[in-house]
């Protein structure tokens, strides 16, 4: 009888290892984001009726999104994208700026503003890891932080007559976003986004 070889047990994962953003598993509303942009594309001409099918083919194979991202590159500008996978340092001098949508945000996220005001909104965000290290520089300058439900906030921060409210209720057991740096003459704001008024009126 011959010898069987049986394949070695699998090795243990590290628990130090994360994925990358593009390794993230995609979801049904990921692909429907991704769907749209590609029916717009073929209706302005952007996309012929077989590069359409063809993608349209790819995108439901698809099980990252990385491999979603990918559909949609040469169709719309960066900003513009319904997936974001690799997100640069928030940079803002004067004005406003707002950051959202579908975006993976890094373990580790940089973010200056100097009188500006900048809002990330990551009601919508993947985290990439479940502690994410926010890194800001905030120089007369405000930046707010949307959150939804279940992510806990941590304010480290150091500053100069500086402002740091935090009015995320606690989640012991949620993902922590940790916002480091500093803040000068300015001030961080994390909060979660507003309920529905509950109606006194039934139809």
């Amino acid at each position: 009888m011959g010898k069987v070889n049986a394949s070695p047990p699998p090795a243990p994962r590290d628990p130090r290892y994360e994925p990358r953003p593009g390794d993230l598993r995609a979801g049904d509303d990921d692909r429907e984001r991704v769907a749209v942009v590609l029916g717009d594309a073929l209706a302005d001409g952007r996309l012929t009726h077989d590069e359409h099918e063809e993608r349209l083919a790819a995108l439901y194979r698809s099980r990252t999104l990385g491999e979603l991202a990918a559909l949609t590159a040469d169709l719309l500008p960066p900003e513009a994208q319904p997936l974001r996978t690799e997100v640069p340092p928030v940079t803002a001098f004067f004005g406003t700026q707002r950051y959202a949508g579908r975006w993976v945000v890094p373990t580790r996220l940089t973010a200056t503003a100097i009188c500006a005001n900048v809002t990330l909104d990551l009601r919508e965000a993947v985290l990439q890891s479940s502690h994410v290290t926010l890194q800001v520089t905030v120089m007369a300058a405000t930046l707010t932080l949307i959150v939804p439900e279940g992510v806990r906030i941590e304010m480290p921060a150091s500053g100069l007559a500086a402002g740091k409210k935090n009015q995320v209720p606690p989640s012991p057991d949620g993902p922590l976003i940790e916002i480091t740096g500093l803040i000068t003459m300015g001030s961080v704001v994390a909060k979660s986004p507003k309920r529905p008024r509950r109606s006194w009126f039934r139809r």
